[in-house]
């Protein structure tokens, strides 16, 4: 099963967003990432959070949609991200999108990005779409082939301390084995010299960025 969860972050409202949703998707608002949600045309299966980003008169019109609301005190130990995302995998879901993560807050845009890197959500396939970037979260020994135009960026970010045997095809700069470690730049605005690149690790938890130059279309990796 597919999830996608709609953040309070900034949301790219393009056709291209709108898109990468699939009509059996699991749709999760956290909390004012509803509003997110109904920018782009849908209605959310389920709202979960504290509540306090989204107006009562929202909620109120949501409930006579037969929302279904998981409603926890503003004073809790998660944020909202979290909860969608422990919610997502109780499910069974499989991959989750993520929507409208990016953006606002500083603090809030780190903590966002960083929790992906968490061990409980590696059942799922993670990928982020934020306007003309898409975010893929890889993890253990793992092969992804991405499909672009030539000249677009892919970025490779460690997320755990090591990520070992990072072996790259179809860009500029080849890695072969290599190690990545946490807060090395090393991996930082490689370019496509294809249709297609492929990036293989054996270990360790990567955060890809395939940041397209033009107008981006909808794609996954495999």
């Amino acid at each position: 099963m597919r999830a996608v969860i709609f953040a309070n972050g900034v949301l790219d409202s393009g056709d291209e967003t709108r898109q990468a949703i699939r009509t059996e998707d699991l749709l999760i608002a956290a909390d004012g990432g509803a509003e997110n949600c109904l920018k782009l045309g849908f209605v959310p299966n389920v709202v979960i959070g504290d509540m306090d980003s989204l107006p009562d008169e929202l909620q109120t019109d949501l409930i006579s949609q037969r929302v279904e609301f998981f409603p926890y005190p503003s004073d809790k130990d998660q944020t909202d991200l979290e909860l969608a995302l422990t919610f997502a995998i109780h499910q069974g879901s499989t991959e989750i999108v993520l929507i409208g993560l990016l953006g606002g807050r500083l603090d809030q845009t780190l903590a966002n990005l960083l929790l992906l890197a968490r061990e409980e959500w590696g059942s799922a396939r993670l990928v982020i779409f934020a306007g003309r970037d898409t975010g893929y979260v890889l993890r253990g020994a793992t092969k992804i082939l991405i499909s672009g135009d030539l000249g677009d960026l892919v970025s490779l970010i460690p997320l755990t301390p090591d990520v070992k045997d990072v072996s790259t095809r179809g860009l500029k700069w080849t890695l072969s084995s290599a190690t990545l470690t946490f807060g090395s730049s090393l991996g930082i605005s490689n370019e496509l010299t294809d249709s297609k690149a492929e990036i293989q690790i054996r270990s360790g938890t990567l955060l890809l960025v395939h940041h397209r130059i033009n107008t981006p279309q909808v794609q996954g990796g495999v």
